[in-house]
């Protein structure tokens, strides 16, 4: 990438700290929208967000902040296409299930991130990795986890949601990789599908789970004052996503978004008064243990010491919080080969 694409590289902290700060005060204005003005249509509100996102990036484009780079468009398209679907599938088990339930999920997306990298990329997650995850999930788990009701359809949506957004997470991290491309620039050219998949499925998706009708919604000032505010923080929080993952990994990305969830319950009880608990206080405490431990560990280890002789010298952890800038944005070590896991070659034929 030329000069233009150099100011989009932000360090792994950076990146950290961005993609906190723009997640906290999206879920922060989104909660107001949606439990004190009522717009509970959220499927529709992420294709506006994916299409605010593209059409921003867009005129970064045209003021040369980054290069456009054509790239397999069957990637870019299945890749797109993954995305809208996992976004579908997480709102429909949280439609299907009960809410303790669906935390349940989101936590079991990092061991089958684990489980997936270990058997398509053979990386070694070392003993205290998956210790300090442990106390992660242990921790969060205790903070979010309620109530537990089951059900066949709620139970089959999870898990269809777990492996299609892991697969879209570690895809994130490996066509950046593969076809040496900047975060922003996948962002850009995987928009336009995720937003038109979303748009096309969301009003059905949300008829269904609120019996509303999102384009017979009364849109007051307020309404559509918050609805902006959330798409121009989601332009920040997509951006940050690609970028994290593209940096660190899907992992890594798993672990921060817990860091999230406990910092929006956190702002939620001091801010919003929300109802907290001593339960809430100490799966919080558990869960920051466990981010600590798993920097510490990530700091520690050697660069190669989690992935096998086939990958990139590039660590399957880096730490949340990094002294060093990561990899540059456009490609992973100088020369050499990157390996993609055997289900992405089926978007990658010509």
């Amino acid at each position: 990438m030329g000069v233009g694409g150099e100011k989009f590289q932000l360090g792994t902290v950076g990146a950290l700290g961005l993609s906190v700060v723009s997640s906290v005060s999206i879920v922060i204005c989104n909660k107001a929208l949606m439990s004190s003005l009522g717009f509970t249509f959220a499927t529709t509100l992420t294709s506006w967000h994916l299409l605010v996102t593209f059409c921003s990036l867009h005129v970064a484009l045209w003021m040369k902040f980054f290069e456009h780079k054509a790239f397999d468009s069957r990637t870019v398209m299945g890749f797109g296409v993954l995305n809208g679907i996992s976004i579908g599938l997480l709102n429909l088990s949280l439609g299907f299930n009960s809410v303790g339930f669906y935390q349940m999920t989101k936590l079991a997306i990092i061991p089958c991130t684990v489980i997936l990298e270990t058997l398509f990329f053979r990386k070694k997650f070392s003993r205290t990795i998956q210790i300090s995850l442990s106390v992660l999930l242990l921790g969060v788990g205790v903070a979010t986890v309620t109530d537990l009701q089951l059900n066949a359809v709620g139970s089959i949506l999870s898990l269809l949601a777990i492996i299609t957004t892991c697969i879209a997470q570690i895809m994130t991290n490996t066509i950046q990789k593969k076809f040496k491309v900047s975060s922003t620039q996948l962002l850009y050219q995987s928009c336009p599908y995720q937003s038109l998949t979303l748009f096309l499925i969301g009003p059905f998706l949300d008829g269904f789970l609120t019996d509303q009708n999102v384009f017979a919604f009364n849109y007051t000032s307020q309404v559509v004052f918050f609805i902006v505010l959330s798409c121009l923080i989601s332009v920040s929080v997509n951006f940050s996503t690609f970028l994290v993952i593209g940096k660190t990994s899907p992992v890594t990305y798993q672990v921060l978004g817990h860091l999230k969830t406990c910092l929006v319950l956190t702002f939620g009880y001091v801010l919003l008064h929300d109802p907290f608990s001593w339960r809430n206080i100490l799966g919080i405490l558990i869960a920051v243990v466990g981010m600590v431990l798993y920097s510490y560990f990530c700091s520690k280890e050697p660069k190669n010491a989690e992935v096998s002789p086939q990958q990139t010298k590039e660590g399957d952890s880096a730490p949340l919080i990094s002294d060093s800038l990561s990899k540059v944005e456009n490609g992973g070590d100088d020369g050499e080969p990157l390996k993609v896991p055997m289900w992405s070659s089926k978007y990658s034929r010509a």
